[in-house]
């Protein structure tokens, strides 16, 4: 008797200030590669290891998150870690999420940049048992200057995590640059999707 396919989900984690094709092409990228069922964008409430002055509020965050996935049923919106507040760390949002969906395989999806820093993250080796990790690297950030060593954990987890490095669509757009940008009045087409650019100039965001 063959058993059942495990639903598969992907994590993506941010600030998402703003969302942008970065973002989505991420996502897609995850998706597609590792047959996940859906991917949850989860914006976060505090960022740890972030400063937070150039924050926009939570309802902003979200409604331009909703505003791309909407008509996209691969992509879910979680709100979890709003909603509890506080520094979000990813250790608790998992296993939240497991609770929440129970026997389901969680993907956590990260840039190639946040690799070499998760061994600063909250009880991660705790975190590394309850999920799989996969990344993607990005532009200027290859899989090569990546070694065991520099991920400073103990084995195995150094070449688990490695083994799950690839190298796929991936665009040099960042959340900052585009605040940058809407600040000096320059323009975000090609950057983010239309309904991102219509919200933050309706609701005047990032301006100086």
């Amino acid at each position: 008797m063959n058993k059942p396919i495990q639903t598969r989900i992907g994590i993506l984690g941010g600030t998402f200030n703003p969302v942008h094709l970065g973002h989505l092409i991420l996502a897609q990228n995850a998706l597609e590669k590792y047959e996940l069922s859906k991917v949850l964008f989860v914006p976060c409430a505090m960022p740890p290891h972030k400063k937070s002055a150039a924050l926009v509020s939570a309802t902003h965050r979200m409604a331009m998150l909703n505003a791309v996935i909407e008509t996209d049923p691969r992509f879910e919106v979680s709100d979890i870690e709003l909603a509890r507040k506080g520094p979000s760390y990813s250790v608790d949002t998992v296993a939240q999420l497991h609770e929440m969906h129970a026997g389901a395989g969680l993907y956590f999806i990260i840039g190639s940049d946040s690799l070499g820093e998760l061994h600063m993250w909250k009880d991660i080796q705790k975190l590394l048992t309850m999920c799989t990790f996969v990344t993607f690297t990005r532009p200027g950030n290859g899989a090569r200057a990546i070694t065991p060593e520099s991920l400073k954990m103990e084995s195995p987890w150094p070449q688990r995590l490695l083994s799950n490095v690839s190298s796929l669509h991936m665009v040099d757009i960042s959340s900052s640059e585009i605040r940058y940008r809407v600040a000096e009045g320059m323009s975000i087409r090609y950057l983010v999707p239309q309904a991102v650019e219509t919200y933050i100039a309706e609701n005047h965001l990032y301006g100086r």
